[in-house]
């Protein structure tokens, strides 16, 4: 198959099929973490396929180390690219924790009023355990910035944290978000339930 490539471009293909088989395995394993069950097998089967493909040219090579690099700099190239596009595609839900002291009322006014839904508990917290209030909220990762520009422009001294959600009932919120595809559920032509 390589056969007809000149000897000199075969680094730099080792080099950019590591790059994509690498980036590839971090998306099947972010898919896997969040249930996206066959969009992580198809993405795994591309990530073996490349990944095999690649170390016949290594096997049929060995006596380059200008290919050994580039194989090993393919490696960390695709882990870093394959973290950037996650970032991106921003796929699955979050839950985020909003901890508040004063302006518990204007905040939980402003998610309302951005299409958030809340739970809200009453607690205690801090150094001097003080009261304070905790907000509960579902939504889709792509929503990440939104709600952190909300919380800061309301309530800059409030303390948040998010966690994914892998499974979950219903949800007002995510089930008005879902109608909306993103292109890799376009391109895979599979929804996921959340």
């Amino acid at each position: 198959m390589f056969e007809l490539i000149p000897s000199y471009l075969i680094p730099v293909l080792i080099f950019l099929a590591r790059i994509t088989d690498v980036s590839l395995g971090t998306l099947r394993i972010v898919m896997v973490s969040r249930g996206f069950k066959l969009k992580a097998t198809i993405l795994g089967f591309f990530e073996v396929l490349i990944w095999v493909l690649v170390i016949g040219q290594l096997i049929q090579n060995l006596d380059s180390v200008v290919n050994y690099v580039a194989y090993a700099g393919g490696f960390a190239t695709g882990t870093y690219v394959g973290m950037m596009i996650e970032g991106k595609l921003k796929v699955g839900t979050i839950i985020v924790r909003i901890i508040t002291r004063n302006k518990f009322q204007v905040l939980t006014e402003a998610l309302k009023a951005s299409g958030f839904t809340i739970t809200t508990l009453d607690a205690k917290g801090g150094v001097d355990v003080e009261p304070v209030k905790i907000i509960f909220t579902v939504l889709k990762r792509k929503r990440w910035n939104e709600i952190v520009t909300l919380i800061e422009a309301n309530d800059p001294q409030a303390f948040y944290s998010s966690e994914d959600v892998k499974f979950s009932n219903s949800v007002g919120e995510i089930d008005n978000l879902s109608s909306r595809r993103s292109p890799v559920n376009r391109l895979l032509g599979v929804r996921k339930g959340i």
